[in-house]
């Protein structure tokens, strides 16, 4: 079977605990890794405030899960995401070759680099 890149974001409920809140990124890329899957990156961006209430809450943790898999583990990834009730929302997507190259210029932060180097008086 062949693999492709993934990227999946998920929001999980704000009433959790960081050690709560970890546990679960954790059984999320266990299961994963037990389907076959390579992972890529796993990044938190900690709690954010949401543009609309989800489930009565304005904000929620936000996790970025990028991996290499078979298309099959996406079916069971999703069904275990629907059925945890800390997670509010997620969004699994395929990676074409342009966000795949976009992805590692954002992990080796080339694009804060950029935005450094603009702020920088001409001479």
């Amino acid at each position: 079977m062949f693999q492709r890149n993934y990227e999946t974001v998920f929001i999980l409920t704000p009433v959790l605990s960081e050690v709560q809140m970890k546990d679960t990124v954790d059984k999320f890329v266990d299961l994963l890794k037990t389907e076959g899957a390579e992972i890529i990156n796993v990044e938190n961006w900690g709690l954010k405030k949401m543009a609309y209430p989800i489930q009565k809450k304005s904000t929620g943790f936000y996790v970025l899960v990028e991996f290499k898999s078979e298309p099959t583990a996406i079916k069971k990834l999703e069904i275990e995401l629907r059925r945890d009730e800390k997670v509010m929302r997620f969004l699994t997507t395929v990676l074409d070759k342009h966000a795949i190259v976009y992805a590692e210029r954002r992990r080796k932060g080339e694009f804060n680099k950029k935005t450094e180097a603009k702020e920088e008086p001409a001479k």
